[in-house]
């Protein structure tokens, strides 16, 4: 075959699209977050692996900005909501895109709690209640940050007592980590002078169509839990610990999202869809468990969710309203993505019957999330 011919079939091959090698990627400009919050450095960094995955995250936030992961062809696409500069952060209107959240994910009843005869009394950021760590969680803070290598970058930050109404000063250590096994690796890590609640997130708003291309109602989800945890019209736990049998609550068997997200169900009411905690099945020896599973079909993308944590919260992106347009100009639509939240059950504190959450002096806190990607 001649020169000329090799050359043009290599052309034609790149047009109909090869897998994109890791620089070829139209990722995040770093330069469009810089700037200072609170009199420190903003800052974009970018993770890679040998199998051409990228994620860049900031340290405003500890956000995941862009997440790219390949589909059975091969393709990468970036499968993350958020947005392309730090502006479109600060202007938002979902203040949890990618974010860390902290000190306490999920929500707090009445935005109080009691601890050794002590009554705190938390930021009311959701009606009568405590959400996500409150009015300036751990979204809203920019973390001292290092990156040791491609693949890894460490996020610290010292929670000063008193912030937004909890004890003791806590330090909080966040490390990320893309894996060789495609695996975005969250270890949290922390510390306390005095006793006080924590519960530390990942939230992450994933569409494996691609960031704005459709609902996530065709995702099939599975969800490792026997129980959940019913809430009231506030969202608040009740109490009880109930089992998913036969209700839309079971994902034990995968099954698409939308499937059963508008039954006559007043749970289902409550959240506008799916916003609740499961409770997971944990195993018996050492190891991580496997908590969820989603496959979206027409991509063939897979994502598996392993945590030591003993829940997490599902959201369908029920809030999602189309107000936001995010990066290349794509509309973030009602139930345009949903987040896997690992954690210990919400409002914890107040609910002696629900593993504790307490942190003490001399312990250190230790939760791990992956987020595994492949194709089937």
């Amino acid at each position: 075959m001649k020169t000329r011919q090799l050359i043009m079939l290599a052309g034609l091959f790149l047009i109909l699209g090869c897998k994109k090698a890791p620089e070829q990627l139209p990722v995040v400009d770093p330069l469009a977050f810089g700037g200072e919050l609170d009199g420190k450095k903003v800052e974009l960094f970018t993770l890679k692996n040998e199998q051409g995955m990228v994620v860049q995250i900031t340290n405003f936030g500890g956000r995941v900005v862009d997440l790219w992961v390949p589909d059975r062809e091969g393709r990468f696409t970036d499968v993350v909501l958020g947005y392309s500069t730090l502006d479109g952060y600060l202007n938002s209107n979902e203040i949890y895109y990618g974010t860390l959240v902290g000190r306490y994910g999920n929500r707090i009843g009445n935005a109080r709690f009691t601890l050794n005869d002590s009554v705190y009394t938390l930021a009311a950021n959701d009606g009568i209640n405590h959400l996500h760590g409150g009015v300036k969680g751990y979204n809203d803070v920019v973390w001292d940050a290092v990156q040791s290598d491609e693949k890894t970058v460490l996020l610290s930050y010292l929670s000063p007592d008193g912030e937004e109404g909890y004890p003791g000063n806590l330090q909080v250590n966040v490390t990320y980590e893309l894996t060789p096994d495609n695996e975005l690796k969250i270890e949290y890590r922390a510390t306390t002078d005095k006793p006080t609640p924590v519960n530390l997130t990942h939230h992450s708003y994933f569409n494996l169509k691609g960031a704005g291309e459709g609902d996530i109602n065709d995702h099939v989800l599975y969800i490792n839990a026997p129980f959940y945890t019913p809430v009231d019209g506030g969202l608040i736990p009740t109490g009880e610990i109930a089992p998913v049998d036969g209700t839309p609550f079971d994902f034990r068997t995968p099954m698409a999202i939308g499937a059963r997200v508008n039954d006559d169900n007043e749970q289902l009411k409550y959240g506008q869809g799916y916003d609740h905690n499961w409770v997971l099945t944990t195993p018996s020896g050492p190891g991580l468990t496997l908590a969820a599973r989603v496959v979206e079909p027409s991509t063939g993308r897979t994502m598996e969710v392993f945590t030591n944590e003993p829940a997490i919260q599902f959201y369908g992106g029920n809030f999602l309203n189309g107000k936001d347009t995010g990066k290349n100009g794509k509309v973030y639509n009602h139930r345009g993505a949903l987040c896997l939240e690992t954690q210990h059950f919400p409002d914890s504190p107040n609910h002696l019957e629900f593993p504790s959450v307490i942190l003490e002096p001399g312990q250190e806190y230790y939760s791990i999330c992956i987020y595994k990607f492949g194709v089937e």
